[in-house]
This record gives structure tokens, C-alpha cells and sequence, in this order.
């Protein structure tokens, strides 16, 4: 709410200030200083060249005309360096923050419509069903997971779906490598050679179809691992189940007919490098059928995405790895070459994952090989560590997790920091309420007795948090919102220990104001951990037992 009244006092300045016409945007943002202010704007530097005007006298006409009649909580403005209109406020507008996060609560603090109900196809892991899933996969999962947490809660309407490539070479090996582990023999040589197709073969009964039963015994294996990392799909998509309802086939006659496909060398190709060249392959264009009439992979995930875009979707989000960039284009081409629009498909690149372990690179799985499978992880670290720590880092830096520090009940692990955060404050509640200590109603509560640093250090970040949901939907970018958690388990655990609650010396106003402040922190953290797919314990035994630090 602040924001949009400095947003206001900006807009009514300029157009005082005659400044013609007026942005249709006016940017404003908090400062990385604190002495810089509360608040910033760049606006006067941003009109200044159209209003024909130095952009510092810009910035002190806007100056002079908001001071004459200064927005709620407004303590002062000035104009800094090449033309920077700052904001100093008194520290109401935070003691206004506190007001709403209690107000709109759990459910609704932070929550925007900047998604207007766009409805929105989010494809993640989609590993091949012929293994368990690596920490590549989990790393995915946990990351298309609580993407669609996060776009649900911008006014997005997400809808998470796995594709199963189930059909092709990769199947036929793997069915011909259970047999072989079945009677006894070596799989062949680009067969599947962990140890789980020895114990898969063992399970699978005598005369069974092996790609059937083994497609149904590792799908089930994936959906086991998903669940234990909370994650499950809306929609199980199957490649060859598009093939066998005539769309690939369509899609191509489509294609075909849009003149986007050429024939050469005996095979169909997809015009991707110039739409009116010769029919000849060029750098660039993709086949699309090999000469011996089968598909290439491409076909069927033109088909698919066609399929999800025929489905309603007005949005189309994929998760893949990065060794699949090259993808990329040739896909969009082919959507886009049947009527689709080029922005309704986007493409996240995930980097993969290494394991460490005492300094090393860890080799913790006994089914895969040297793939660390996310069972193993999970087995290790927990549901809760594994996720949270999948999203630490955008999807698109390789990432290295440090068994040593994951699996640390200490304030070095960063999930720990966060979720110890939360029960902290359980642990306050809980001995407020065996003291007979009562939050009085909020509106009776003097407020303003909040103006230690590390109080307000609270609220601002607790204000944050609409923006940081906002840029992380926007950006596609959950591990914004785990930097967010962490900072704010940080301004809570140092408001924790500076500034005491429940200590007999502390004045009965000021106790129950910085009560109503602990659980603001509370819905705060729920909120994020929520989103994050995270549980917010309420207790934590391994560290600091007995009596909040500072309370007794």
C-alpha cells in the first residue's frame, strides 16, 4: 500500500511538474543502502530526456511539489545523486505492515492477480520410465513443484503434468535388459546395467511381458519417489498413447500442408533454418520422419505440446535439462509452424546435480551404478532437507549439495536455519501460554513501541514478500522465494536474541507488541515453507533444548 501511495505522489508531481505524457510506468524500488531511504525512484532520470529537462532539477521540482503535500508516513524526500527521488518514512508504514500480514493471515498476505486466471501447463521431470529417478530429476521436481505453488498464488491457475516417453529404442532396451537379468545373461551393450534391473527381473514373474511389466514397475518406482519428496502430477501424458490415437500422424499432415516440411535423403524435414529455401537439408532444419518411415523424437513432442495447447492451456511451461537446448528451437519452430504463438511455450533448462560427501564426490547409490538416485538422498537427508535445498540455487546453475552440511542438525545447514526459525517461535508461544501471557486484540496494542532496529529489520522483509512471490512467478524463479526465507529466519533469529519477549523486566505494552511482531515472522515463514513444499515443525529438539534463550 505504501508503495502505491509514493507511486501516486510521483505521478501527481510530474504532472504538475507539466512533464507530458506521463510513463506508463513509474518504477520504485527500496534502496540497497538504508541511509539512501526507505523508498527510490528513477522516474526523474526516465522522463527527463523526453521532457526536455536536466534530471536533477526534474527530481527537486518533484521534491518541492511532494513536500508541499506529503503521502501517509512520509518523513522526508530528497533528490540524490544524477537525479534519485528518496523517501524517508517514520516507521508507521512497517507498524501498517504488521497490521495486514495479521489481517490477511496464512491465506491471504501476499497473495496478487498478476496471473488474471492464465492457465498454465507446467511439464517437469518427465525422466524416461526405464529407472528410478536420479537427484537430477528430484532437483526438477522439487523446482516445477513449487513453481506452480508459487504462479497458484499470483492468480495463475497451474497445472503440473509428466510426460512419459514410453516408446522407441530406450524402451525396447530396457525390456531386453530385464529379460537378460532374468535368465541370467548379460543385458546388451546400450542396455540398462544398474543394479535395480537385477532386482526389477528378480520381481517380474515368469512369462510376463517384460517392457509392459517393466514400463508399470518403474513408473510406479517414480511416483514412489515423487510422493516422498511431496510432489505428485495432475496428468501422466504417454508418448506412445499419442502416437497410437492418430495425433502424430495429423500433426504431420498439418505440417504438410503449412508447407513448413520438405522431403530428402528419403526422410521428412522440418524447415527451421529458412522458411523459403530449397528443399535440400540445411544447418538447422530437423527430420522429422527417418527414411525407414519412423518418427524421430521430434514429431511426437510437436503433437504433444499441440495436444496441451488444444487442451485449453493459454501457457505452456517445460522443465528439461540443459543437454537438451538444442531442442529448443526446432520445438518451437513446429508449434509455432501450426498456428500457435511463439510466447505461449517456454523452455526452463535445468543444470544437473553433484553430490558431495567428507570433500568428494559421493557414490551413495547400491541400485544405479555411480547415479545418485533421489531415494538415496531422501533416505539421507530427509523429504524436507532435499527439497528445500534443491531450491536454493536457480535451476539454471549446476549445483553441488554438501552431504555433510544437508544432513547437519546445525544453523550452517540452510533448512535447518529456516525451519528452526519457525519453531522458535512455536517454542515462544508456547511458553507464553504457560506463563498465562495473552496477546491483547492487535488494535489495543501500542504499536509504535516497535522501533529497535532489529524489529523493523522484521516487518521489511515481511513487506517483501508480495514483490518476491510476484518476481519469482514472473521469472519463473522459486529459489527467490528460499533466498526471501532465509532472510527472513535471519532478521527473526537476531530479533530473537536482541530483543526479548517474555523476560520479567520487560514492560507488559512492549511484551505484547513484540508478541503480535513474532507472529507476523510466524505467517511469514509458513507462507514461504507452504509455497516451498516444506513443513514448518513446530519443534526442533537437536539444538538449543529447554527455555527460549534470553526468556527465563
Amino acid at each position: 500500500m505504501i508503495r502505491r501511495h509514493l507511486i501516486d505522489a510521483l505521478a501527481t508531481a510530474l504532472a504538475r511538474s507539466g512533464v507530458e505524457p506521463l510513463p506508463a510506468t513509474i518504477e520504485i524500488g527500496r534502496p540497497a543502502r538504508p541511509e539512501h531511504g526507505d523508498w527510490s525512484s528513477n522516474v526523474a532520470l526516465v522522463c527527463a530526456r523526453a521532457a526536455g529537462r536536466n534530471p536533477r532539477d526534474l527530481a527537486g521540482e518533484l521534491v518541492e511539489h511532494i513536500s508541499a503535500d506529503p503521502p501517509a508516513h512520509l518523513r522526508t524526500v530528497e533528490v540524490a545523486g544524477p537525479g534519485f527521488v528518496n523517501f524517508h518514512l517514520d516507521d508507521g508504514w512497517l507498524h501498517d505492515v504488521l497490521r495486514q500480514v495479521v489481517g490477511d493471515g496464512v491465506d491471504g498476505y501476499a497473495r496478487s492477480d498478476v496471473g488474471a486466471g492464465t492457465t498454465v501447463n507446467v511439464e517437469f521431470v518427465s525422466a524416461n520410465p526405464t529407472g528410478p529417478l536420479h537427484v537430477g530429476g528430484g532437483r526438477w521436481a522439487a523446482y516445477g513443484d513449487s513453481l506452480c505453488n508459487i504462479l497458484a498464488r499470483c492468480g495463475f491457475v497451474p497445472h503440473r503434468e509428466y510426460y512419459l516417453n514410453d516408446r522407441g529404442r530406450q524402451m525396447d532396451a530396457f525390456a531386453e535388459s530385464l529379460v537378460a537379468r532374468k535368465q541370467g545373461t548379460e543385458p546388451p551393450e546400450d542396455g540398462y546395467h544398474g543394479d535395480y534391473i537385477r532386482e526389477w527381473a528378480a520381481e517380474m514373474p515368469d512369462g510376463a511381458d517384460a517392457l509392459e511389466w517393466g514400463y508399470a514397475r518403474a513408473r510406479r518406482d517414480v511416483a514412489e519417489s515423487l510422493a516422498r519428496l511431496g510432489v505428485t502430477f495432475d496428468t501422466w501424458s504417454s508418448e506412445r498413447a499419442l502416437v497410437s490415437s492418430g495425433a502424430v500422424a495429423a500433426t504431420l499432415e498439418t505440417l504438410e500442408g503449412r508447407g513448413a516440411t520438405y522431403c530428402a535423403d528419403g526422410a521428412v524435414w522440418l524447415r527451421i533454418a529458412d522458411a523459403a529455401h530449397e528443399e535440400a537439408p540445411r544447418g538447422g532444419d530437423r527430420v522429422l520422419v527417418r527414411s525407414n518411415g519412423e518418427p524421430t523424437y521430434l514429431l511426437p513432442d510437436i503433437a504433444y505440446h499441440a495436444d496441451k495447447l488444444a487442451r485449453g492451456f493459454d501457457l505452456l511451461i517445460d522443465v528439461w535439462g540443459a543437454d537438451h537446448h538444442g531442442h529448443v528451437e526446432p520445438l518451437a519452430t513446429g508449434v509455432g509452424a501450426l498456428g500457435h504463438r511463439r510466447e505461449q511455450l517456454e523452455i526452463v533448462l535445468g543444470q544437473l546435480v553433484t553430490v558431495m560427501r567428507g570433500g568428494t564426490e559421493a557414490k551413495i547409490s547400491k541400485r544405479a551404478g555411480n547415479v545418485v538416485l533421489l531415494d538415496d538422498l531422501v533416505d539421507l537427508v530427509g523429504p524436507d532437507a532435499a527439497r528445500m535445498t534443491f531450491l536454493l540455487q536457480s535451476l539454471g546453475s549446476r549445483q553441488t549439495i554438501d552431504l555433510d552440511v544437508v544432513a547437519a542438525q546445525s544453523m550452517e545447514n540452510p533448512v535447518f536455519y529456516v525451519q528452526y526459525a519457525h519453531a522458535r517461535i512455536c517454542s515462544l508461544m508456547a511458553t507464553a501460554a504457560e506463563r498465562g501471557v495473552a496477546r491483547p486484540p492487535l488494535d489495543e496494542v501500542a504499536l509504535e513501541l516497535l522501533a529497535d532496529p532489529r524489529e523493523l529489520e522484521v516487518l521489511r522483509t515481511l513487506h517483501a514478500l508480495g514483490d518476491v512471490l510476484s518476481e519469482a512467478a514472473r521469472e519463473r524463479a522459486p529459489h527467490k522465494l528460499t533466498t526471501w526465507a532465509r532472510q527472513l529466519a535471519g532478521a527473526f533469529h537476531g530479533f530473537y536474541h536482541d530483543c526479548p519477549v517474555l523476560r520479567s523486566d520487560i514492560d507488559p505494552a512492549r511484551a505484547a507488541a513484540r508478541l503480535w511482531l513474532t507472529e507476523a515472522a510466524r505467517i511469514g515463514l509458513v507462507i514461504a515453507l507452504d509455497l516451498l513444499g516444506v513443513t514448518a515443525p513446530e519443534r526442533m529438539e537437536s539444538l538449543e533444548a529447554g527455555a527460549p534463550a534470553g526468556e527465563t
